[in-house]
């Protein structure tokens, strides 16, 4: 999947795959949540995307991802989120 964002494509790790699969996650969640999520960086490669869904009870959707050019890769996704302070 290409993510407008940030020029690149994104992969997902097996784990993530499997975490979405537990969670009821679609392709299409992550990638606007990729697209449109609020983004915090811990450093220059590693990040959190996370969003809330209309119709969903589990609060906000999380990715952790890295960046490695020319890929994104979706590490793991969450649900009933939070931000830390």
């Amino acid at each position: 999947m290409f993510i407008e964002r940030f020029g690149m494509q994104a992969v997902l790790t097996r784990h993530a795959q499997q975490r979405m699969t537990e969670r009821h996650i679609s392709i299409e969640e992550i990638c606007h949540l990729l697209e449109t999520g609020t983004i915090r960086l811990k450093d220059d490669h590693r990040f959190w995307a996370a969003t809330t869904f209309q119709g969903r009870s589990d609060n906000l959707i999380c990715v952790a991802a890295v960046f490695e050019p020319p890929t994104v890769v979706i590490k793991t996704v969450m649900h009933h989120f939070s931000w830390e302070a």
